[in-house]
């Protein structure tokens, strides 16, 4: 029988494979905190919604996963995603380290992990191949994203 917070992950990237960010969002504590290379900090509600966001905007995203590890207080899972970025039109297809923390059956923090640049040279084309590596443009698409996030959570 495999650990709850493995059975915890399992459920929460087959929820992502089914595009159901509401059940994706219920993983987490009400605390929760989130970061990757996009999505820098966010907490609470944020970290649902932008799961729920993501789902929502994702027309043709696929993913597949591996949940590597679960214990009582930690794990982590590797996940791709292919989709098509919106701001463009490209495809991506984006290969992500997670790590999580857990406290009473809620993830409380997860931190994932991926190449930004590479990123951007998928979802911008030759403009992020020429200057996706700069800062300038890598903030940019947080505030970016970051604006997209709270206008969904606004609505």
């Amino acid at each position: 029988m495999s650990h709850p917070n493995t059975e915890l992950l399992e459920n929460f990237y087959r929820s992502f494979q089914a595009k159901d960010g509401d059940a994706m969002a219920a993983v987490y504590g009400d605390d929760a905190t989130f970061s990757d290379p996009v999505f820098t900090d966010l907490k609470g509600h944020e970290v649902g919604g932008m799961w729920q966001m993501l789902c929502k905007r994702g027309k043709d995203l696929r993913v597949e996963y591996e949940v590597l590890s679960a214990d009582d207080t930690s794990g982590r899972a590797r996940w791709e995603a292919w989709y098509t970025f919106s701001g463009t039109g490209r495809k991506v297809h984006n290969t992500v380290a997670s790590t999580f923390v857990f406290d009473g059956g809620k993830v409380v923090a997860q931190v994932d992990d991926f190449d930004f640049y590479a990123w951007t040279r998928m979802a911008l084309g030759p403009m992020g191949t020429l200057l996706g590596w700069t800062p300038f443009v890598q903030n940019k698409i947080r505030r970016t994203a970051r604006g997209g996030l709270e206008a969904f959570l606004q609505r």
